[in-house]
């Protein structure tokens, strides 16, 4: 549906399609809650954009650009499998399976649902001093955001001391896609949850499937044999 108002987020989007299916005089509560998010969202992105910190605009440029096809989970997971023994190995499988499965979610039926149009970075007020390339997919949600996570959450229950560094990790990554423009901070929020779910699940798959030997055996009573 076009609108001679600022791009929209999904939100208003979805907000329209119910709308013209209900065609009521008076908006739903559903209509109503999907326009105040789609409020939010955009004043969210108004408000990083708004910010002035020059010195960031560099590093989270060149963040957002590195984060591009996962390179720096796969760098990490390489580095695992090869020099963190046995429970290394294990945590590399099971981050590099949380990211395909995220990925093939978010790219594929996500995307394709959400159909939300990447923000219009000029008319919003982002500095050009921090794009990045424009990605010709829709914006909702951010696969960036969904794979950083899939892999802090999955590796980081696989290795425990890895947990706090990689998810402030993805964190940078989720920001650094809405400072740079080329995601509202609800396709940043929505990719880091679906990924982090995909995430633990893909952990707790693995535990089920390899157990780890290193850790003690419960009895049937809950303690250790």
């Amino acid at each position: 549906m076009t609108s001679s108002r600022s791009p929209e987020p999904v939100e208003e989007r979805h907000a329209d399609r119910l709308s013209t299916w209900h065609g009521h005089a008076q908006p739903s509560q559903a209509e109503r809650l999907l326009r105040s998010l789609g409020r939010l969202d955009r004043g969210a992105y108004r408000a990083v954009a708004e910010m002035f910190i020059p010195r960031l605009d560099g590093p989270l440029r060149r963040v957002s650009d590195f984060t591009n096809f996962s390179k720096p989970w796969f760098l990490v997971a390489g580095v695992l499998a090869l020099f963190g023994g046995r429970q290394g190995h294990r945590a590399a499988v099971t981050g590099v399976a949380a990211i395909g499965v995220t990925s093939f979610l978010v790219n594929q039926p996500m995307k394709l649902v959400g159909e939300r149009r990447r923000p219009d970075r000029r008319q919003l007020g982002v500095p050009e001093s921090r794009w990045v390339r424009m990605p010709s997919t829709t914006s909702f949600p951010s696969g960036h955001s969904a794979s950083a996570a899939a892999f802090a959450v999955s590796v980081g229950d696989t290795v425990p001391r890895l947990r706090l560094p990689l998810r402030v990790a993805a964190a940078v990554v989720a920001f650094s896609r809405v400072y740079t423009g080329v995601h509202y901070p609800g396709d940043a929020v929505a990719g880091a949850t679906v990924g982090a779910l995909v995430g633990w699940t893909t952990s707790a798959v693995a535990r089920r499937l390899r157990p780890d030997p290193s850790l003690p055996r419960s009895s049937p009573s809950g303690g250790p044999i």
